[in-house]
């Protein structure tokens, strides 16, 4: 982040799975290209299944079972955009990343979801959204939206604007 950005920022929680998933649903239309959303929290925290919300937002046929890319690195599925699914799990250093074309990724026509996020440090694009979970009891969770960049800034305002009931959007 460039020196006094202001960095939008939402908390919520969501007291199932389901509900995260909703969420994430939600965001997943709101999505345009080159959207990049950072996925940062411990293991079991809920990113993947943030991933698998993202994809129903994304309109990623259901055929497809949105799994957790551990060990490819990235998964990519077709929908409104092609959806990167990105796992960095296994990654010690953002030069690792090399090899994935991470321009592509993270700067064309699709949308990004990227977990363990933190792993690409100044590599990780100025403009995004990173979502951080924490567990809030068995199956709850805090989820911590920020939003660096106008861009992301405005996506949060209209997932702001949504809401997080169960009710249609």
């Amino acid at each position: 982040m460039q020196g006094g950005e202001k960095v939008d920022e939402w908390v919520i929680e969501t007291t199932s799975p389901e509900e995260t998933r909703l969420v994430a649903e939600r965001l997943g239309r709101l999505l345009e290209p080159a959207d990049v959303i950072a996925l940062i929290g411990e293991l079991g925290s809920g990113k993947t299944l943030f991933a698998q919300g993202l994809a129903r937002g994304l309109d990623v046929p259901g055929s497809f079972a949105v799994t957790s890319p551990t060990f490819t690195l990235v998964n990519e599925y077709p929908g409104r955009l092609p959806f990167y699914h990105l796992d960095l799990y296994r990654i010690n250093d953002p030069a690792q990343c090399a090899d994935l074309g991470l321009d592509e990724l993270l700067y064309g026509q699709g949308a990004a979801a990227i977990e363990w996020a933190e792993r690409l440090g100044a590599e990780l694009p100025e403009e995004r959204l990173e979502i951080h979970f924490a567990f809030a009891g068995e199956t709850g969770r805090w989820v911590r939206f920020r939003a660096f960049g106008g861009r992301m800034g405005r996506r949060l305002a209209a997932l702001k604007a949504v809401g997080t009931s169960r009710s249609p959007c």
